[in-house]
């Protein structure tokens, strides 16, 4: 005799989580709430009085105050010959500073993902320029490193014919270039060691089992794992690095002439030097507008690399 029984599937009973309360939801803000009037306090108040001022006609040197004019200062700072000048040399000084620094470091942390004695040692020394203080970095390169007298780097060129060179009267523009690349190269190199460090040793394996080349190795398996690591370090060095000021005002000076003007100095020269509170004031408007627009296409890239982890 065979017994067929139904098997009826019972009702689900799933439990739905409970909605959060408002109270609860505040709660849970509360302990953020400190962090969240700073960030407001240090930051929003001090944009909003620089958008007030850019709509002002106000000069330090000049008795009666501000007064309002408009957007007059807005049409001053895009027909200014000397801001657009400051505009584009930041933008291809960045462009040569995070290039160069992230191909040396994508060349030096696959060095440095090599196994070797003393491995531990090389990779935290090498990381030391970044830690120093661009000011401090500034005046180190300017003083014992590029002096035209007693200049490290004039001794070491020395036997090559070198004597005696003013790097920061005849090359300004390229000094400035070099201290960004050394500064930011070790971050690069960090960027890039933990996009190795997580490569799969299987698949590195497979490719040295079947014939391939460490260029080819490189070329179609590392090269493409390394992308998300690579983009991200050249958004976040173009982030920092397109606002560098120290190395301009302590190095040169935004010279010889304007050679080295960046656009930060540009706002530091419209405040300090034309007394223009209400240039300067729209100029920084402008500034803020352009990093917003390049910091938001980094948070979309830091997206991507969150998923790219998540996905491996």
């Amino acid at each position: 005799m065979t017994i067929i029984e139904d098997l009826v599937k019972p009702p689900a009973t799933g439990i739905r989580p409970r909605g959060v309360s408002r109270r609860e939801g505040w709660q849970r803000r509360l302990p953020l709430l400190p962090a969240l009037i700073y960030t407001i306090v240090v930051t929003q108040i001090p944009f909003i009085v620089t958008l007030w001022y850019s709509f002002q006609n106000y000069f330090w040197n000049q008795p009666g105050g501000a007064h309002w004019t408009g957007v007059a200062n807005y049409k001053e700072v895009f027909t200014d010959p000397s801001f657009r000048s400051a505009v584009v040399r930041s933008v291809t000084m960045t462009a040569i500073a995070v290039i160069v620094a992230m191909v040396l470091g994508v060349a030096v942390a696959v060095l440095l993902d090599k196994k070797f004695l003393g491995r531990g040692v090389v990779r935290t020394l090498i990381i030391t320029p970044f830690l120093v203080m661009p000011a401090a970095a500034a005046l180190v390169w300017a003083g014992p490193m590029l002096d035209p007298n007693f200049g490290l780097i004039n001794y070491l060129l020395e036997p090559f014919g070198v004597h005696h060179v003013a790097w920061l009267s005849t090359h300004a523009y390229g000094s400035v270039v070099v201290v960004m690349i050394w500064q930011w190269t070790p971050f690069m190199i960090l960027i890039v060691l933990a996009g190795l460090q997580g490569q799969a040793s299987d698949v590195l394996e497979a490719a040295k089992v079947d014939g391939a080349n460490a260029w080819a190795t490189f070329r179609e398996l590392t090269l493409p794992h390394l992308r998300p690591y690579i983009e991200l370090g050249i958004l976040l060095g173009s982030i920092y690095l397109v606002n560098a000021f120290d190395q301009v005002r302590l190095m040169t000076n935004g010279g010889p002439g304007t050679s080295t003007t960046t656009l930060p100095f540009y706002l530091y020269q419209k405040v300090n030097y034309a007394f223009d509170v209400g240039g300067a004031a729209a100029a920084g408007v402008v500034t803020v507008v352009l990093t917003i627009i390049v910091a938001s296409f980094a948070l979309r890239l830091f997206a991507r690399v969150f998923q790219f982890e998540e996905a491996r």
